[in-house]
């Protein structure tokens, strides 16, 4: 191995990792505490149920019309599971989302 070589990863490489490093964690932590904050709505094909979520898919409510109540269990089993999974769809994108752009640019291995 010639001199000044090392592995291939100089002194300047390893500070602006571990600077790159950082950041990410700073900006985690931060998006964090914005996904805590949030509150995603999903709801049933019909709107007669609605789940909301926060960004980080914690449950915050469920609101269910009487309409929905009034087409028996069953049937509002149903409107409540689309509703659940139309929320969580969405707080993944929105997780997913947030996640690409505070990654962006970084040029991180694998990202």
């Amino acid at each position: 191995m010639a001199k000044g070589q090392g592995f291939g990863f100089g002194l300047g490489q390893l500070k602006e990792a571990f600077q790159k490093a950082k950041q990410v964690q700073e900006g985690a932590k931060k998006l964090q505490e914005e996904l805590e904050q949030m509150e995603i709505q999903g709801q049933s094909s019909d709107g007669s149920v609605k789940v909301i979520l926060s960004g980080n898919q914690e449950p915050r409510r469920v609101e269910i019309s009487p309409e929905a109540v009034a087409q028996g269990a069953q049937t509002l089993s149903e409107l409540v599971t689309e509703a659940m999974t139309d929320a969580y769809n969405k707080s993944t994108e929105t997780m997913r989302t947030r996640m690409e752009e505070l990654t962006s640019g970084l040029n991180l291995p694998g990202m």
